[in-house]
């Protein structure tokens, strides 16, 4: 590590007085006149601010509140590894051609810049995709998979890093913590928590990954051989959300009513039947599918009769052939499904003439006639669910 102020000046390609000034006015401050690695990791970011365009001031401003203090857990992420390779030394080394290299890296929503520089540990993760090709998964399959993967994992960095920072980073600054203990706090907290993301993430994919292929096992006997096309299945399909949410905001405020749609998420995902998942989330919207429709159709009437406190949800059930990409699934039966439920009010489930058919006989359905959904040329016949 260096450990004076030259060598940390010749490390970060800034003059030994810029970096003097730095610490003169507190941008950079050392423990004891030392350069510690957290001393060292806040002049890098400093130098990375400053030659992105940052001013002085606005550098100035966010170091003396704290703001900076994640730039002292860069120690915790090692050197990726050995020197930079271009893309063309790591089809060599890989022997996977450059168009694939770039359709992959794509599909992880990595940045193409990056294949100009390639760490060691890049060259690896490319080994690696290319072994998982090589046992015979389909390239159409394998990009698939490699897109959920990277969105996923994105949404959970991102979430880790934002929620650190709303719940622990921002109450230090508040409480005006000293700059270097709310850094070496960050840093000893990220030194716990860092080692047990990966073993965490493999137990919660495995035990989630033996839940689907039981019930892709299930989906299989009840595939209808019109609709088991390349890509396509069929499923139910409910939306879900709470009317009058705009109102509510406006009423009690963003937080609040922020606090309404997690209770509501968390309530319906707590709630579906065992072969039934949230697919996605929408502002104050669930979209929810399964393969079992008349669990799905009780779940969706029990779980209105739960609710007591307005916003009341409101709920649309449907039942077709979907087009499964990337983690989602898309077609007209998806596009039914959303019209249906926006047909609702708040505290009813609206349905579809197919889920009228399948669903048990312990449930009623009342004839709302035949409506003209929007985007749909023909009219949906609908039917109000409840229980018997």
């Amino acid at each position: 590590m260096a450990d004076s102020l030259t060598d940390v000046a010749r490390a970060l390609s800034v003059s030994p007085a810029t970096l003097r000034r730095w610490v003169a006015e507190g941008i950079v401050p050392l423990r004891d006149g030392r350069w510690t690695p957290a001393a060292l990791a806040q002049a890098r970011i400093v130098a990375r601010m400053r030659s992105r365009g940052h001013s002085l001031e606005q550098v100035r401003t966010a170091a003396k509140t704290g703001r900076l203090a994640y730039g002292y857990l860069e120690h915790l992420f090692p050197d990726r590894g050995g020197a930079a390779r271009t893309l063309e030394q790591a089809v060599d080394e890989t022997g996977m051609e450059a168009e694939l290299i770039r359709r992959i890296w794509a599909a992880a929503g990595f940045p193409a810049a990056s294949l100009a520089a390639l760490s060691e540990d890049d060259v690896e993760l490319l080994r690696r995709f290319g072994a998982v090709l090589d046992a015979g998964l389909p390239l159409v399959a394998f990009l698939q998979i490699v897109r959920v993967y990277g969105q996923a994992l994105a949404q959970i960095a991102d979430a880790e890093v934002k929620l650190v920072h709303l719940y622990v980073h921002e109450p230090m600054i508040r409480d005006g913590a000293p700059v270097l203990d709310m850094a070496e706090e960050l840093s000893d907290l990220a030194s716990e928590l860092l080692p047990l993301a990966g073993p965490i993430m493999e137990s919660v994919h495995t035990r989630l990954l033996h839940h689907f292929i039981e019930q892709d096992v299930v989906g299989h006997l009840e595939v209808v051989a019109d609709e088991a096309a390349l890509g396509r299945m069929r499923v139910a399909i409910a939306f879900a959300d709470l009317a009058g949410y705009t109102r509510l905001t406006e009423e009690v405020g963003e937080e609040e009513a922020l606090e309404v749609v997690e209770r509501f998420v968390e309530l319906v995902t707590e709630t579906l039947p065992d072969d039934a998942r949230v697919i996605k989330t929408i502002g104050d919207e669930v979209m929810v599918v399964g393969t079992d429709l008349g669990a799905l159709a009780d779940w969706a009437v029990g779980f209105q009769t739960m609710q007591t406190e307005r916003p009341l949800p409101r709920i649309g059930l449907h039942a077709g052939s979907v087009l499964y990409r990337d983690g989602d699934y898309y077609g007209r039966a998806v596009n039914l499904a959303s019209r249906v439920a926006a047909r609702a009010t708040g505290g009813e489930v609206l349905v579809t003439r197919e889920v009228r058919s399948a669903a048990g006989r312990h449930l009623v359905f009342q004839p709302i006639g035949e409506v003209k959904l929007k985007g749909f040329d023909e009219a949906t016949e609908l039917f109000l669910a409840a229980q018997r």
